[in-house]
């Protein structure tokens, strides 16, 4: 895969893909947006592939917001087709089939802090820097903050992070749920790769039906989720893969799950 803005990068099974915009501290234009989208979306279907790191170019930055010169200018109908490529890729991240894992290297702030959110899983360089600084722009979050960061940290933190548009470091991040783990940078990549190793050595097929239960589930309530939940479990029971996960287990040797 060939991209202007994105580098990509297989190995055992594991795609890394980094956004390439370290002069602009990989802020987001609408080419970077677009380029990711296709890149989550052909990734969907490829089979040679188990789970995605997300990270960014350089030292400094995952991911510094969008790109504010190209946002000043732009009207009302400019920003809202600009918001909504946002959301198409937060929701290509978030749906996606396989486990994605952003590996936070530097500054997640704003449309960063967004996208990571999207992510199954959030590890961050002690270095990082996370926030929504959009309020001192005198705007809001356009790409999902609103909606997902008290999802995830809560209704009174998500405020006062949005309201203030104040940034935390990587171990507030941590403390406050919004990433998993915190690393020193030089480590920051090879522990998302052990991890997404780990999961590659999944089934994929109940990788994607716990994901799907999770992240769909949240929307329903809890008596609606669980019967949702029943459903997918029971879709397992369908698959050669729980037959060899159980087989395996009786027979006290690893799982060779097919993804079938």
């Amino acid at each position: 895969m060939t991209f202007d803005n994105l580098l990509v990068d297989f190995d055992q099974r594991v795609a890394c893909i980094t956004i390439n915009r370290p002069r602009s501290l990989n802020a987001m234009n609408e080419a970077t947006l677009g380029e990711l989208v296709a890149v989550f979306t052909a990734l969907e279907d490829d089979s040679e592939v188990a789970a995605i790191i997300l990270t960014g170019a350089g030292e400094k930055a995952f991911v510094a917001g969008a790109d504010i010169g190209v946002m000043q200018p732009l009207g009302a109908v400019g920003a809202r087709r600009m918001a909504l490529l946002g959301h198409r890729l937060a929701t290509a991240i978030e749906s996606h089939p396989k486990p994605v894992i952003a590996a936070v290297n530097g500054f997640g702030l704003g449309g960063g802090c967004e996208i990571a959110l999207a992510c199954d899983i959030r590890i961050a360089a002690d270095t990082a820097r996370f926030g929504q600084p959009e309020i001192n722009l005198g705007i809001i979050p356009g790409f999902g903050g609103s909606q997902r960061l008290p999802r995830l940290i809560g209704k009174g933190r998500a405020l006062e992070l949005i309201l203030t548009g104040e940034m935390i470091d990587a171990q507030e991040a941590y403390r406050i749920g919004l990433v998993n783990r915190v690393t020193p940078p030089a480590q920051l990549l090879e522990v998302a790769r052990q991890l997404a190793r780990q999961l590659a050595g999944k089934g994929a097929i109940a990788l994607r039906l716990a994901k799907e239960a999770v992240v769909n589930g949240l929307e329903m309530d809890l008596d609606r989720a669980n019967r949702y939940e029943a459903d997918l479990f029971a879709l397992c029971f369908a698959t050669d893969d729980q037959k060899e996960g159980m087989q395996a287990f009786l027979e006290k040797r690893p799982p060779r799950f097919s993804g079938r």
